[in-house]
């Protein structure tokens, strides 16, 4: 019943001070305000994209590897200019690795270039054409509005098959349905087989909405592969580490490749986990940043605090000598100024993460690629620190309110 008292009391006098000293303790609440919205909305930002860039990257698989001549993570040691004479990965490479490897369930050979594509009077320039194996689908997770995928005898022969984004279907054919229509890519006829479910872009601008699929074997008789960049996808069997399959393929590739032991490779095997720990890397980097500008505020905020808190003390010395002749006990009075100082310190700490919660609802209203959050374990945090600095700001001046003599308190006339 006494700590029920305390906090109606406490919450009382706080407001009575807001009400008395509204523009003193706006500015004294204002820095609460700024430092809680300089961190929580730095961390609401970054959790947001790292939310979205983890969606993007376990949307290509945790045990997916990129066979390629660039590396993702470019290594501080070696100059660009050696990545430049490594090979592109060939097609036979990878019928290797279909034959030797015991660790990979399904691998796939990929090349993309930009074409025009036309239907009648309209045209989609630079649109992205992916030609890719027929296991394709089986390393690189996508869904289908409309159709189906390649049949094996499609791939295999080289069929002039093509599966189109949701946004090409839309600006070509509008209301029409492009199942069994053709359209002309390289200046060859292809029939429409597929058109991918709609997904928008994501935090890195990549989607399927504007791309083409292919069959390699088609592509390989209008595009010489020798002078493009290509890419051999494997996906790991059930059970087996990304560190044993990466093993496993390097050995492979070396063969392949006839590179002594002590030679170092002369090719790139990527995995999402690359981009996952960069981007970890340079949050951590960002939080710093955002815990120090923020808590310059804050720590504005706190002798704002303190301020308020010492002047209510002085204020009310009268009253807090009465209440000691009564007899209230140091800790009573303690506590009093300890939950008013909290109570405001909270006051600023919520209005900032309202503002936030304001602006999260106004950017999500604009369509970005990723969509903010306000997380509740930010929420948590904004409060958990508005109610800390709260507590230190107050315990000077409520120790001395604690302390004071209750009849020379009494005879104050402030």
């Amino acid at each position: 019943m006494i700590i029920i008292k305390l906090i109606r009391e406490s919450y009382l006098f706080a407001i009575q001070e807001i009400k008395m000293n509204k523009t003193r303790t706006f500015l004294s609440l204002l820095g609460i305000t700024i430092g809680i919205f300089s961190i929580i909305s730095v961390f609401t930002v970054f959790d947001s994209m790292e939310r979205s860039i983890h969606k993007t990257i376990d949307s290509l698989g945790d045990n997916v590897l990129f066979i390629q001549k660039w590396p993702w993570v470019m290594d501080g040691n070696s100059p660009w200019w050696q990545y430049i004479k490594r090979p592109e990965p060939k097609l036979d490479e990878l019928e290797e690795i279909q034959r030797r490897s015991n660790t990979v369930e399904a691998s796939a050979f990929m090349i993309g270039v930009n074409r025009t594509i036309k239907y009648q009077s309209k045209n989609i320039e630079n649109a992205t054409i992916i030609a890719a194996t027929h296991e394709y689908d089986n390393v690189m997770t996508f869904d289908l509005r409309d159709g189906r995928y390649f049949t094996p005898i499609e791939s295999s022969g080289g069929k002039a098959v093509v599966i189109i984004g949701a946004d090409i279907a839309d600006e070509l054919f509008e209301n029409m349905d492009p199942i069994g229509r053709n359209i002309k890519i390289f200046g060859r006829n292809m029939e429409i087989i597929g058109v991918f479910a709609k997904e928008g872009e994501n935090i890195f601008g990549n989607t399927s909405d504007n791309q083409s699929l292919i069959p390699l074997n088609f592509a390989r008789t209008v595009i010489d592969l020798r002078n493009i960049s290509t890419n051999i996808i494997v996906k790991g069997k059930p059970g087996v580490s990304n560190e044993e399959m990466r093993d496993e393929l390097t050995g492979i590739i070396r063969s392949l490749h006839k590179l002594k032991p002590a030679v170092e490779d002369d090719f790139a095997i990527n995995e999402t986990d690359m981009i996952s720990k960069q981007f970890d890397s340079l949050f951590s980097v960002i939080a710093v940043v955002g815990w120090i500008i923020g808590g310059f505020s804050l720590l504005v905020g706190g002798f704002g605090i303190a301020n308020i808190m010492f002047v209510s003390v002085k204020e009310r010395t009268s009253q807090i000598g009465i209440q000691k002749s009564l007899g209230a006990k140091n800790y009573f009075i303690l506590l009093q100024f300890l939950f008013e100082s909290v109570f405001l310190s909270l006051l600023g700490g919520i209005t900032g993460l309202l503002i936030i919660l304001l602006l999260v609802v106004l950017v999500n209203s604009q369509g970005f690629a990723f969509e903010l959050v306000l997380t509740f374990n930010n929420i948590l945090l904004g409060i958990g620190v508005a109610g800390l600095i709260g507590l230190v700001s107050g315990s000077v001046p409520a120790l001395n309110a604690s302390r004071l003599n209750p009849v020379e308190a009494m005879r104050s006339t402030f």
